[in-house]
């Protein structure tokens, strides 16, 4: 059996969950989210705990059983808690500014970078003297805060030379040593 499918998730106060056939919806201080069940794959609440329990031991419902408990897992955690991405502008002129849901980027290109997010995720800006710019990205949808925070990453990846780009607050970046001279 499945070991994170079968862990139940506890509920914390002011988190409810709303079950219909293949759909919960899950709603918190922080927001609501919607997700849709396969038919091997059913959930309960008994008080505090949400438990996934699949329905047959066919291949696939063992594989959705652990599936849909995380997802549940992070639904639950997102509209309690939150979800929270900084990211780092590494490179000379590179800046980030933003205007209520439009992210403005300088990124070494002959343009400015114009992003603009969804709704359900709030960005914040910060620039210090002698510090890189960074990117604050909060939401309670983890999927779309992952799948931002990964568009925006991929308009400037860190390179391996001189680690210039947009990376992750505490990635670790593997560098290549540059050429060295010729030997005569």
């Amino acid at each position: 059996m499945s070991r994170i499918g079968k862990a139940p998730i506890s509920l914390p106060n002011g988190v409810t969950v709303d079950i219909k056939p293949f759909q919960v919806t899950v709603k918190g201080p922080k927001g609501e989210l919607t997700q849709k069940l396969e038919d091997g794959v059913e959930v309960k609440v008994d008080g505090s705990t949400l438990t996934v329990i699949r329905k047959t031991e066919q291949k696939r419902h063992r594989a959705y059983h652990g599936l849909y408990r995380s997802l549940l897992s992070n639904m639950v955690k997102g509209v309690s808690e939150g979800y929270k991405i900084e990211q780092e502008l590494v490179g000379v002129g590179y800046r980030a500014s933003n205007q209520g849901q439009t992210l403005d980027l300088v990124l070494g290109y002959s343009h400015h970078v114009v992003f603009e997010l969804p709704t359900e995720i709030k960005v914040a800006t910060r620039q210090e003297r002698g510090q890189n710019p960074i990117i604050t990205l909060e939401s309670h949808d983890k999927q779309l805060i992952g799948q931002v925070a990964a568009k925006i990453r991929s308009l400037r990846k860190p390179e391996p030379y001189k680690g210039k780009g947009i990376k992750f607050v505490g990635e670790v970046l593997r560098r290549k040593a540059g050429k060295s001279a010729a030997k005569k």
